[in-house]
């Protein structure tokens, strides 16, 4: 009883956490639909373990808990994908805004070609960290 005390409690922390985001309302909706049916089927299967074990029979895996490695494995493989497309538009923004520096401080400077100068006021910082 106790642990399934401390897996709805982890079930409810995630999906707070998960549900709060600044991204597009259309991302973010489908994002919530995803999280309400996963806050539904954990809490089902804590609540009811022998349901899973019927659900995975009905897909022909002998217990529930295979059921669950194999979903839990899909899950992982799909959020190190998600990681990977982010890391790289997270690259591809990166070298965007370094183009544009570039191209930036040749035309403050345009007779020091080749030089690479840094202006560290604080001032300039905080407009280009952004």
């Amino acid at each position: 009883m106790l642990i399934q005390i401390i897996l709805l409690a982890a079930i409810i922390a995630v999906t707070y956490l998960l549900g709060h985001s600044t991204q597009s309302s259309r991302h973010m909706a489908f994002r919530r639909m995803f999280l309400l049916a996963f806050a539904a089927i954990a809490t089902a299967a804590v609540i009811f373990p022998e349901l899973l074990t019927d659900v995975a029979s009905w897909f022909g895996v002998g217990r529930g808990a295979d059921l669950l490695l194999y979903l839990l494995v899909i899950a992982f493989i799909g959020s190190l994908a998600m990681q990977s497309r982010r890391a790289t538009e997270l690259n591809r923004r990166i070298t965007l805004l370094n183009r544009r520096l570039a191209i930036l401080e040749a035309e403050a400077h345009p007779g020091h070609l080749g030089e690479v100068t840094y202006d560290t006021t604080p001032e300039i910082m905080e407009t280009t960290m952004l």
